[in-house]
């Protein structure tokens, strides 16, 4: 029986994750522009550390989902980018994400509204300067000098609010959701996942 409990916990986490990496086609799908960036890349990968009690877990059902996402997005709305069919891309979005689940879990050693505000605003923060860090680096469109890594992140500031907002949107409404299923299943509490 405590294996099917085990399960139920890990399915629950997992189909919360799934279902908000879906949000991630939203702007590709109906052209709503002002949502690119609003994403739960961070939520997903905070969810996770949060919640997952095994480490692996934590790394792998939100990176799974990230990189599923990523895929479709990749060959269904962005292919026109990619000579042939895209596996895997933008490896510093997936740095990044791995550093935030890292973050959850030195943050989550017990969830809270505060917590999930600092780890929100966190997550935000390191997404900004890693994915801007490497659009510097790439040394297409700034300088490769402080002068031009600074303006890299100043240019990039009008896209971090969204970011922002989507964290905070979607750390809120995973973390709250769980939260509230566990208060209608206590049970789920018990439960290792």
């Amino acid at each position: 029986m405590k294996k099917l409990q085990l399960t139920n916990r890990w399915l629950l986490l997992s189909l919360i994750i799934v279902l908000v990496a879906a949000f991630r086609l939203l702007p590709y799908l109906f052209g709503f522009n002002f949502l690119f960036n609003f994403s739960p890349i961070g939520a997903m990968a905070l969810f996770g550390a949060a919640y997952f009690s095994r480490r692996q877990m934590a790394f792998a059902v939100p990176f799974a989902a990230l990189w599923v996402s990523n895929i479709i997005i990749d060959n269904v709305f962005l292919s026109q980018y990619y000579e042939g069919f895209s596996l895997f891309s933008n490896w510093p979005v997936y740095l990044a994400f791995g550093l935030i689940v890292l973050l959850g879990m030195a943050i989550f050693k017990k969830v809270t509204p505060l917590r999930a505000l600092a780890g929100s605003l966190s997550a935000s923060v390191v997404f900004f300067i890693v994915s801007n860090f490497f659009v510097w680096m790439e040394g297409t469109m700034y300088p490769m000098s402080a002068e031009g890594l600074m303006a890299c992140y100043v240019a990039a500031i009008p896209f971090f609010w969204n970011t922002l907002a989507g964290d905070l949107f979607f750390v809120a409404m995973m973390f709250g959701a769980f939260e509230a299923i566990q208060y209608r299943y206590p049970a789920l509490r018990m439960q290792v996942a």
